[in-house]
């Protein structure tokens, strides 16, 4: 694939492309085939820059589009001085940031920021390494009962499915790391803390550390009380920017080890993903990615897809193969698999963990199948061992 240079050009503010792209007809297929019509085959592709464009712009986009499309207007909220991203940008510059500053400073206080986390990898990467981006995958779905009794947990504990599934990765990571109770990794949050900024269209979405304290005595709904307060003092300062976190600190952010280990909760929109133009409809269509990039040392990301019928919880654990081999993700994710029906299964032959109760300390990494590997090993007594003692 070849990539244009001259697609997207910030110095001019050209940060948008849409072309057609044409479904071939071999020649005297269709004698009527004109370029100037759209075909039933024919791809509408848009294109942003990552700089103007973020997640929660996709769907903002897509329905002003038809909305202008199918009324011939512009939709305008307050006429001439409706906010815009540009007007956002300028009062971000001008808000009084020292109380931000102040709190990040103390959430990362006497924290080791260059102390990577003690994850099970197959290899280490010296400073002076060459970084690649192979990637080290895998994939988990949840049945119906698992992720309905995930929902539900969510739902009485008053926390959002992000909360609970940040809550269930330190839970893993703490045990994964044989005990760190000091944990900090990185977060994607959504920074649109104001009404205002709900329906405009731009780059929003800021890179933050979540820094978890943890005691080996929590339960598991004590951890979800602290994960939720954590994440409700962070909302209130989530417009500071990383950049800014990091100089306040004086540190190098090469070195920084929780930007290596981040962590993501996507939620399909639960409306249809077809476009109705002027009565031409157009489904919406992924790109899949020839092979998975790995952009950090540990990426965990929970999707939840409500209009799938089955699996509609699941997560992709994406490591960079530089560290991990695919045997040693694969069991990851199998260990992290295990917790979630220790947490949520009503299999009567999964131990179940007593949430309100039982320590997190108590979770089990072990595999069913390994504890019964374990228990079915016969140590056979050698013939030329002959019994030995002594009297004391």
């Amino acid at each position: 694939t070849t990539i244009d240079p001259n697609l997207f050009d910030l110095s001019t503010g050209h940060v948008f492309h849409a072309e057609i792209l044409k479904y071939q007809i071999p020649f005297n297929e269709n004698e009527n085939n004109s370029n100037e019509f759209i075909t039933n085959s024919d791809v509408l592709l848009i294109g942003f820059h990552h700089a103007a464009f973020d997640r929660a712009s996709r769907s903002i986009f897509f329905n002003d589009l038809c909305f202008a499309y199918n009324t011939n207007a512009i939709l305008e909220e307050d006429g001439d001085e409706s906010l815009q991203y540009i007007d956002y940008s300028i009062h971000e510059r001008l808000i009084d940031m020292s109380t931000s500053r102040e709190f990040w400073y103390s959430e990362l206080e006497e924290y080791n920021l260059e102390s990577p986390l003690s994850l099970p990898a197959d290899r280490h990467r010296l400073p002076n390494d060459t970084r690649s981006s192979s990637a080290s995958v895998t994939q988990v779905s949840f049945d119906n009962e698992i992720s309905q009794s995930f929902l539900d947990y969510a739902s009485i504990h008053h926390v959002t499915p992000f909360q609970l599934g940040l809550t269930i990765l330190y839970a893993f990571l703490f045990k994964l790391t044989h005990g760190d109770d000091d944990l900090c990794i990185s977060c994607l949050n959504a920074n649109r803390y104001r009404n205002e900024l709900q329906n405009l269209i731009g780059m929003f979405v800021s890179t933050l550390p979540y820094r978890a304290q943890l005691s080996s005595h929590w339960s598991f709904d004590d951890l979800v009380k602290y994960v939720r307060a954590k994440c409700f003092s962070i909302l209130e300062h989530s417009h500071y920017p990383l950049q800014h976190i990091l100089a306040g600190l004086h540190v190098n952010q090469s070195n920084i080890s929780f930007l290596e280990t981040m962590y993501d909760f996507i939620t399909i929109s639960s409306h249809s993903d077809e476009l109705s133009l002027d009565g031409a409809s157009f489904k919406q269509v992924s790109l899949e990615q020839s092979s998975e990039v790995a952009k950090f040392d540990f990426m965990l990301t929970f999707i939840y897809n409500p209009l799938l019928e089955n699996n509609r919880l699941s997560f992709h654990l994406t490591c960079s193969h530089d560290l991990f081999d695919e045997i040693t993700v694969r069991n990851i994710g199998r260990r992290l698999e295990y917790c979630f029906q220790q947490l949520f299964s009503s299999n009567q032959t999964i131990n179940r963990i007593d949430t309100c109760v039982t320590s997190i300390s108590k979770i089990g990494l072990i595999l069913p199948e390994e504890t019964q590997e374990m228990e079915d090993i016969i140590f056979c007594r050698q013939s030329h061992v002959i019994n030995e003692g002594m009297f004391i």
